[in-house]
C-alpha cells in the first residue's frame, strides 16, 4: 500500500510539475505552450492551480528570487541540474509570498528532489530552505540593494521604463508586476453586455464594465473559462481591456477585404469578425500550429476566416497577390507591455531582441504595406512599452514611405505619442499596448 500511495502522489504531484515546466522556461520555453499540456497531468483542480500558481509566482519574481539563490548557493548548480534551481526558486517563493506553512512547504519542496531521482538534492534542497528561513530578514535586506532585484525586473528593461515615464516609473514597474485581472469581450452578435452582466450576477460572478470598450467586463476574481455562461457557444471570450480596442479603430464596414497578419491566437481575429457583417477577411500566420488556435477559437465563435500559413516578412501566395480595405499588423514584439499575465518574459527576452525586432517590424511594414488598397487604413499594433518598437518605428516608416499618412487616433485611452497612441501598463485596468493607424494616399 506504502510504493501505491507513493507512485499515486508522484503522478500528481504539482510542486514536481512546477519544477519540470519552470526547468524549461530557464532553457528557453514560454510558460504559455508549456503549462496548458502539463497541468492535464494533475486531476485535482486543486493542484493545478498551485502548479499554476508556484510557475506564475516564479516568473514574477524571478530576478529577485534568482538574487536570493546566488547568496544562499556556494556554487551555482550545474545545466544538467536546472530542476533542482527550479524546486529552490518554488521553494524560497513559497516562504517569502505564499501561505504556504513553512515545514510543509520546505518538507514537499525538498521531498519532489527525491521524486526527480536526485536523492542528493533532497538534503541540499532542505539545508537552502531552512537557511533562508533562519537568515529571511537579513537576506531580503540584501538583495533590496540592487534595483533590479528590489523591482524584480531586469536592469536593462527597469532602466528603459525609468526613461520612458521619468515621473511614473515606480507605478509602470508596479503594475508590470502585479496580478492581471481577467477580462471578457462579449459578442455583441449573440448578446448585449448588459444583458450579459445579468447573467454573470445569476451565478455569483461580479464583473464590471472595461473602460473605452463597447463589449469588455472584468471580473472581480477569475473563473475557470467553463464557469462563464455561453463561453462554449460562442457569448464571450477572454481578452484584455487593451487588446479589444484594435478592432474598432479598423472602422470596418461590411463587405470589406480584411488583412490579419501574424493572427494568432485569433482574439483579434475574433472581435473584427464579430464587428461588422459580411467581411472577407484573412488570417495569416508564420506558425501553423498556432493558426491551429485562431481556427480553434473561430470555430467556438461560430465565425469563418480564411486561414492561411504565411510570413508577414515575405509576403507570397494567393493572399499575397490580393489588396485589402483593411490591414490588422500585430507584429511581434517584446511583448512587454503584457508581462503581468507573461511574467517569464523577465527572464525569456534580453536588451538584444529589441534590435532585432525592431529590424523585423520595419522589414513587415514595409512587405505588407503593397497589399494595402489606396484609401484603405492599416492598424499598426504592438503589445510593447518601448518606443524603438512603437513610434520610432513608425517614425521611420513615414520618412520612407511617400504614400502613406497618419489617421490620428482620437481617444480617452492611452497616451499621444509623436505617432500614434501607447497605453501604460495599469491604465484603465488595461496591459500595455501601443496603436498607430495609417493611411495609403492614392496616387
Amino acid at each position: 500500500m506504502k510504493m501505491l500511495a507513493t507512485q499515486r502522489k508522484s503522478a500528481a504531484d504539482p510542486r514536481l510539475i512546477a519544477a519540470r515546466v519552470l526547468r524549461d522556461v530557464l532553457k528557453g520555453r514560454s510558460l504559455s505552450d508549456l503549462l496548458p499540456e502539463r497541468l492535464n497531468g494533475l486531476d485535482d483542480p486543486r493542484d493545478r492551480a498551485l502548479a499554476q500558481e508556484l510557475c506564475y509566482g516564479v516568473m514574477r519574481g524571478y530576478p529577485r528570487l534568482q538574487a536570493l539563490v546566488g547568496l544562499l548557493l556556494k556554487k551555482p548548480l550545474k545545466a544538467k541540474d536546472q530542476d533542482l534551481q527550479a524546486l529552490i526558486l518554488i521553494g524560497l517563493y513559497q516562504l517569502s509570498e505564499m501561505r504556504v506553512a513553512a515545514h510543509a512547504a520546505i518538507h514537499e519542496t525538498a521531498g519532489a528532489a527525491g521524486r526527480l531521482g536526485k536523492r542528493w538534492g533532497v538534503g541540499l534542497i532542505n539545508g537552502v530552505l531552512r537557511n533562508f528561513q533562519r537568515q529571511q530578514a537579513v537576506l531580503q535586506e540584501k538583495v533590496d540593494r540592487q534595483p533590479s532585484s528590489r523591482y524584480a525586473m531586469p536592469d536593462w528593461l527597469l532602466q528603459r521604463i525609468e526613461q520612458r515615464w521619468p515621473d511614473s516609473w515606480q507605478e509602470r514597474i508596479a503594475a508590470l508586476s502585479a496580478r492581471p485581472p481577467m477580462s471578457l469581450r462579449i459578442n455583441c452578435r449573440q448578446v448585449d453586455r448588459g444583458d450579459y452582466l445579468e447573467r454573470l450576477w445569476e451565478q455569483q460572478i461580479t464583473a464590471e464594465p472595461v473602460p473605452h470598450t463597447e463589449s469588455g467586463l472584468t471580473l472581480q476574481r477569475p473563473v475557470d473559462v467553463l464557469e462563464l455562461p455561453g463561453f462554449s457557444d460562442g457569448a464571450v471570450s477572454v481578452q484584455d481591456g487593451g487588446a479589444q480596442l484594435a478592432a474598432p479603430l479598423l472602422e470596418l464596414q461590411p463587405g470589406q477585404r480584411v488583412l490579419d497578419a501574424c493572427a494568432a491566437p485569433g482574439g483579434k481575429t475574433g472581435h473584427m469578425l464579430e464587428l461588422a457583417d459580411d467581411l472577407r477577411l484573412t488570417a495569416i500566420d508564420l506558425d501553423p500550429q498556432r493558426l491551429q488556435r485562431v481556427a480553434e477559437n473561430l470555430q467556438r465563435l461560430g465565425l469563418q476566416a480564411e486561414l492561411q500559413a504565411g510570413d508577414a516578412a515575405h509576403p507570397q501566395g494567393r493572399w499575397a497577390e490580393r489588396q485589402y480595405d483593411r490591414i490588422l499588423l500585430d507584429v511581434p514584439c517584446s511583448a512587454t507591455g503584457v508581462m503581468r499575465r507573461h511574467p517569464d518574459i523577465k527572464y525569456l527576452r534580453s536588451e538584444a531582441d529589441i534590435d532585432r525586432l525592431g529590424r523585423l517590424q520595419g522589414q513587415i511594414l514595409d512587405a505588407i504595406w503593397p497589399l494595402l488598397k489606396p484609401g484603405g487604413l492599416l492598424l499598426y499594433a504592438t503589445c510593447s512599452l518601448l518606443p524603438q518598437e512603437n513610434e520610432q518605428q513608425l517614425e521611420a516608416f513615414l520618412q520612407r514611405c511617400g504614400d502613406a499618412r497618419e489617421q490620428p487616433i482620437e481617444a480617452g485611452w492611452g497616451e499621444p505619442r509623436c505617432v500614434g497612441r501607447q497605453i501604460a501598463p495599469g491604465q484603465h485596468g488595461m496591459d500595455g499596448f501601443y496603436y498607430a493607424r495609417l493611411q495609403r494616399v492614392p496616387g
